[in-house]
């Protein structure tokens, strides 16, 4: 691995993608569906994939460093001259930035509704490329008030949520968006999916209003319950209240036995 260079087409084009991943010790229990989703982006921006096991063994080197670690894996299409072609030969570039975990109580969110809209490109769609300007613009619409925003495209479906994927309870069917077209098809919602069976399809803001459970969900923080949107109100239930130990079990730091 190497330190960006100031020709990287990462820096002046988004040309890349990117995995958060959540560790304890070094486990991630995640970790398989995060490099599947990295090896998906790849292909789909005809980017050369990283060698898996290599990018474990150096993911495992750096988590060893704290009792919990947030890893930041970014692949860019690496140096190139100016404009928008890729050299030939392509030569990518991988970095890892690591910092410590501090996990913390689940806590309920207060919800708005975004301006900022997600463009339909289903190319982009799922994956974790690097042109999060949307997420940015978005999640710059309020400072302190609120503790997320959710998301529409510009056809006014609902996405997600502004760094995360949204899951909404309706009578007692569980659904979430569909992200072929816009967003992202994140690893907690992969998690979540098999939890609850959930379904998959388009969402309006008036079927998130009329449910009666809300949750958000990414891979760092797991499931969060969202307790307040404009008018509407939720009470979190037990189902919601056993998701967020079962996410807690999940990433529980093993035990340390004393010999």
């Amino acid at each position: 691995m190497s330190a960006f260079a100031d020709d990287d087409r990462g820096l002046h084009y988004g040309d890349g993608l990117f995995e958060t991943i959540r560790f304890v010790g070094t486990h991630a229990p995640l970790w398989d569906w995060h490099v599947q989703r990295l090896t998906a982006g790849c292909l789909r921006l005809s980017l050369p994939a990283p060698d898996p096991t290599e990018l474990r063994e150096h993911a495992l080197t750096a988590a060893a460093e704290h009792a919990q670690t947030v890893i930041k894996i970014v692949l860019t299409a690496g140096s190139g001259p100016r404009g928008y072609a890729r050299p030939s030969p392509l030569v990518p570039r991988l970095r890892l930035f690591v910092q410590a975990f501090v996990a913390r109580a689940p806590v309920d969110l207060c919800l708005r509704w975004c301006h900022t809209r997600y463009a339909v490109q289903p190319l982009l769609a799922g994956i974790k490329h690097l042109n999060r300007i949307e997420n940015v613009l978005a999640r710059n619409e309020w400072a302190t008030e609120f503790d997320e925003g959710l998301m529409l495209d510009t056809r006014s479906r609902v996405i997600g949520a502004t760094a995360a994927n949204v899951f909404v309870r309706i009578s007692d069917r569980w659904l979430t968006p569909s992200v072929h077209r816009s967003g992202i098809a994140g690893v907690g919602r992969r998690w979540l999916l098999a939890h609850l069976g959930a379904e998959i399809g388009d969402l309006s803001r008036r079927d998130v209003l009329g449910a009666n459970q809300c949750v958000l969900i990414n891979a760092l923080r797991g499931p969060l319950a969202a307790t307040e949107l404009g008018p509407t109100r939720w009470q979190p239930d037990a189902q919601v209240r056993e998701l967020q130990r079962a996410w807690q079990q999940l990433f529980k730091t093993p035990k340390v036995t004393e010999r």
